[in-house]
């Protein structure tokens, strides 16, 4: 991919969910850190970080190779569960900054757009609905319908295949390292947005453009 592209319209726009299109990674990290706790085990934020971006099967091996197969890892995530729907039952579901400006960007310029996120269909479904954005996308693909999760392109080839779009012709919105990878290794351009987590140089060295937030975004993509 040409990082010196002056111009690209893209066919379809793929976008990542948590951390990149809600503020959804900063009360997750605090919260594993909590149910864990009271489950016996005291976990350090760069454990949890770990895990953000990637299944919840990816998420589990994360765990049980640092603290053993003994490891309550459903326990922990379904008490995880219930503080965050308690969070979003508080304070809602945050909209990154400059989210509903770019989604309606692409959507006057009728680009298709679709999500591709390591959560599964189902619990990401509910979110974007309970954060009023499901209706501007296409298609909506779950961790669960794939093997390999990110750093391997397969959600992003699969959330692709679904728009009927080749992946070349794709733009791709990713916060985490993890996503990043998965993008370049679709064949996708990716847009870097940070959160919480800054990816080593090797990883964003093969991103096509890094915006301070979504908002900036929309400027790449003025036709």
């Amino acid at each position: 991919m040409k990082s010196n592209e002056s111009s690209f319209r893209p066919a379809a726009v793929i976008f990542d969910m948590d951390g990149l299109m809600f503020d959804t990674e900063r009360p997750f990290v605090p919260l594993w850190a909590q149910a864990a706790k009271n489950h016996g085990y005291d976990i350090p934020a760069e454990v949890i970080y770990r895990m953000i971006g990637i299944t919840n099967e990816s998420a589990r091996a994360v765990m049980q190779n640092e603290y053993g197969l003994d490891f309550p890892y459903d326990k922990v995530r379904d008490e995880l569960r219930t503080l965050l729907n308690e969070e979003y039952e508080k304070n809602g579901i945050q909209h990154k900054k400059g989210l509903s400006f770019l989604l309606n960007h692409l959507s006057a310029a009728k680009i298709p757009l679709a999500v591709a996120t390591s959560t599964s269909k189902n619990r990401a479904m509910e979110m974007l609905e309970k954060a009023g954005v499901l209706e501007y996308f296409a298609n909506v693909t779950g961790g669960n319908e794939i093997v390999n999760s990110k750093p391997a392109p397969d959600i992003f080839l699969l959330a692709a295949e679904k728009l009927g779009v080749h992946p070349s012709c794709c733009a791709g919105f990713e916060d985490s390292t993890a996503g990043l990878k998965a993008l370049h290794a679709a064949g996708i351009r990716s847009v870097f947005i940070k959160d919480i987590v800054q990816p080593p140089p090797e990883v964003l060295a093969a991103v096509w453009r890094t915006c301070a937030d979504l908002e900036q975004a929309a400027e790449l993509f003025n036709f």
